[in-house]
C-alpha cells in the first residue's frame, strides 16, 4: 500500500481514495477494527510539541488494538546527549512496527526514511509539510462538503510557515476545478515553489491582503496562526500577529454552506463566538483526523507494499541547501542532494529552491 508517508505528493489519487474511504468506514464501525493491530507498536517520536496530533496517533494505534511508546520532549531521550537522527531512528525503528515523528527541521522525516528499519510518517517537519493533517483536511471536507473537487478555497493567515497549507494546497492541486485564494500579509505569502505548482498544476489562484473581500465567494475557509515559534524575534512576531481575525461579523459575510477548518492550535485567529456557528467544522475536523490516522496506520500495517529499493542519494560535493532549517544544516552526515531543473536546483530533503 503505502512504505513510507513523507509528503502525499508521493501518494496516488487513488490511494488517497481508498484512505478517505476506509476512515468511514471505521468511524462508522469501529469495532470490526478494534483488534486489527493487535501486537503492534507505534513509536511516536516528537522532538516539537503537539497535542492532536500526537494524542490523535495514539489514540488511534490503541483503538486499533495496538501499542504506543515514544517521547514527546527530546531533551528526554539520548537526543539530550547527542544522539544524531540516524542513531534515534535506527534504534527505535528495531522496537516499533511503524513511527510517526514531528520534527523542527525541514526534510527531517525524509531522511529519517533513509535509516529506519520501520515505516515512517512524517508528523510535521519544520514549516515544510505535514501530509496526515492534510489526510484529516480532506476527510473532514470529503464528509462535510460532499467532495473534494470545484471548491474555491480560501487560505488566512501564515502562509509562509504553515506546513498544512503547504500540504492541502499541494494536495487539493490534484482534484479538478480547485481555486485558492490566498490571503495574508507580503511577508506571510506562500513560498515560490507552492505558486509554482499552482501554476504546474493549472489551478487559479489569487493573492489578497482583506479577508472580508474574500468571504462572500468561498466554499471553505481554511484559517491559520501566526506561528510564533517560526519567528526569529518576539518583535517581528507581534508585527504580524492579531491582522486576520474570523469573528461572526466577518461569518456573516460568507455562503451558509461555507465550511471553516483550522488545524488547532487556535490563538486569537477565531472568536470564541465563531464556535457556535454550523459552519465552524473545526473541532469535528480533529475528531476525523483520528479516524484519518487509524486508516492510514491499518493500511500501512496490513496490507502488502512492494517493498522499493534502498534509496540511495549521490552526494552533490559543489552546492549546499542554503536553508538554515534544512535538516542537512543539523545532521551533518547527510548526503546533499538536489533535484536539477534547468537553472535551479531543488533540495530532496526540504524543497528549498536554489539557483545555480
Amino acid at each position: 500500500m503505502i512504505e513510507n508517508l513523507i509528503d502525499l505528493e508521493e501518494v496516488s489519487t487513488d490511494k488517497l481514495e481508498t484512505i478517505i474511504k476506509l476512515a468511514g468506514e471505521i468511524k462508522n464501525d469501529p469495532d470490526k477494527y478494534k483488534e486489527s493491530c493487535r501486537g503492534k507498536i507505534l513509536a511516536t517520536l516528537f522532538y516539537e510539541p503537539s497535542t492532536r496530533t500526537q494524542m490523535s496517533f495514539q489514540a488511534a494505534m490503541m483503538r486499533l488494538g495496538g501499542n504506543t511508546i515514544g517521547f514527546d520532549n527530546p531533551m528526554n531521550s539520548s537526543v539530550a546527549k547527542g544522539e544524531s537522527l540516524k542513531d534515534t531512528v535506527k534504534i527505535i525503528s528495531g522496537y516499533a512496527d511503524i513511527i510517526a515523528m514531528r520534527h523542527p527541521a525541514e526534510g527531517a522525516a525524509r531522511a529519517a526514511s533513509m535509516f529506519s528499519d520501520a515505516p515512517i510518517i512524517n508528523a510535521g517537519d519544520g514549516g515544510h509539510l505535514h501530509p496526515t493533517q492534510t489526510l484529516t483536511d480532506i476527510v473532514t471536507l470529503y464528509n462535510e462538503v460532499g467532495r473534494l473537487d470545484h471548491l474555491k478555497i480560501g487560505l488566512c493567515g501564515d502562509l509562509k510557515n504553515g506546513r498544512t497549507v503547504h500540504s492541502l494546497i499541494k494536495t487539493m492541486s490534484h482534484f479538478e476545478g480547485n481555486e485558492f485564494i490566498l490571503v495574508s500579509t507580503p511577508d506571510l505569502e506562500v513560498p515560490g515553489y507552492i505558486k509554482s505548482i499552482l501554476k504546474a498544476s493549472g489551478c487559479r489562484y489569487s493573492e489578497l491582503y482583506n479577508l472580508n473581500e474574500a468571504m462572500p465567494v468561498l466554499d471553505v475557509l481554511y484559517m491559520t496562526r501566526i506561528q510564533r515559534e517560526r519567528f526569529s524575534s518576539e518583535e517581528e512576531y507581534k508585527r504580524q500577529s492579531g491582522i486576520y481575525v474570523l469573528d461572526t461579523k466577518k461569518l456573516s459575510l460568507g455562503k451558509g454552506s461555507l465550511k471553516v477548518l483550522h488545524p488547532l492550535p487556535r490563538v486569537d485567529e477565531i472568536t470564541s463566538d465563531v464556535d457556535k456557528d454550523p459552519r465552524a467544522v473545526y473541532f469535528k475536523q480533529a475528531v476525523y483526523g483520528m479516524y484519518a490516522r487509524m486508516a492510514l496506520i491499518y493500511l500501512m500495517l496490513n496490507k502488502p507494499v512492494e517493498k522499493k529499493a534502498q534509496r540511495h542519494i549521490t552526494e552533490n560535493r559543489v552546492h549546499k541547501c542554503d536553508n538554515p532549517s534544512c535538516i542537512t544544516r543539523r545532521e551533518p552526515y547527510l548526503p546533499n542532494a538536489f533535484k536539477n531543473s534547468g537553472d535551479m536546483l531543488t533540495c530532496l530533503y526540504c524543497d528549498n529552491r536554489m539557483l545555480i
